[in-house]
């Protein structure tokens, strides 16, 4: 197997390395050089770099924001990005909500939540383990109950990283319990600072916070905000 990159691709490394060490602010290069964490605002700083470039998502379409670039040009840039010590973006926006919403969301959906994924005006948590449910996704009990037109949501979710940063959270949430445990599972997206949410931190054994327990008690949320 021939692993060696075209002239082209190795152009292509040589470009985005240049644009790395150029624009990567040095007090972010210094701290991610030396293990440290990422901060919330060495993340956003680095987006808005990226964003201007029009790098801020290199997977997704054209359409929405995306680069066009191939799978080794995807690969690539990642690659540099780690290679050069830059920080991470917010994967929970623009990794996984981000291409739920591009293949299934409403037109006005992507209208409205993708930009400001983009420009990392929204910062994203995922809400999908919970105590009694990690792995095993058909076993979560977190209720969200039609009520008109909003959805009231009950339960909890465990070790959602960021949720103390986050101002959106995408949930699975149990609509039904009728038939197949995995037929009742819905994808609902719940603004943060909606009232009836509550974000306890889990600190690791290191003393970092980048884990929580995030409650919900009587949480409406729009129905239109159901994916899918």
């Amino acid at each position: 197997m021939d692993l060696s990159l075209s002239p082209e691709n190795q152009a292509f490394r040589e470009q985005i390395r240049g644009f790395v060490r150029e624009n990567l602010p040095t007090d972010i290069r210094d701290r991610m050089e030396q293990g440290l964490l990422a901060s919330k605002q060495d993340m956003l700083r680095w987006n808005a770099i990226l964003n201007q470039q029009g790098w801020a998502a290199p997977a997704w379409p054209v359409e929405h924001g995306g680069t066009g670039w191939d799978t080794m040009q995807i690969y690539i840039f990642e690659e540099e990005m780690v290679a050069n010590h830059a920080p991470p973006d917010n994967v929970f926006g623009t990794g996984l909500v981000a291409p739920v919403l591009i293949a299934f969301g409403s037109d006005e959906q992507k209208t409205h939540y993708l930009p400001r994924i983009l420009a990392a005006e929204d910062w994203w948590c995922q809400g999908y383990s919970e105590p009694n449910a990690g792995s095993d996704l058909a076993s979560l009990t977190t209720r969200a109950v039609r009520d008109g037109d909003e959805y009231v949501v009950n339960g909890t979710k465990m070790w959602t990283t960021e949720a103390h940063w986050a101002d959106w959270i995408f949930c699975l949430v149990r609509t039904s319990t009728e038939g197949r445990k995995q037929a009742g599972i819905s994808f609902l997206l719940i603004d943060m600072k909606t009232p009836g949410i509550t974000v306890r931190p889990i600190i690791t054994i290191e003393g970092g916070h980048e884990l929580n327990q995030v409650f919900f008690e009587g949480v409406r949320v729009p129905a239109e905000n159901l994916v899918g």
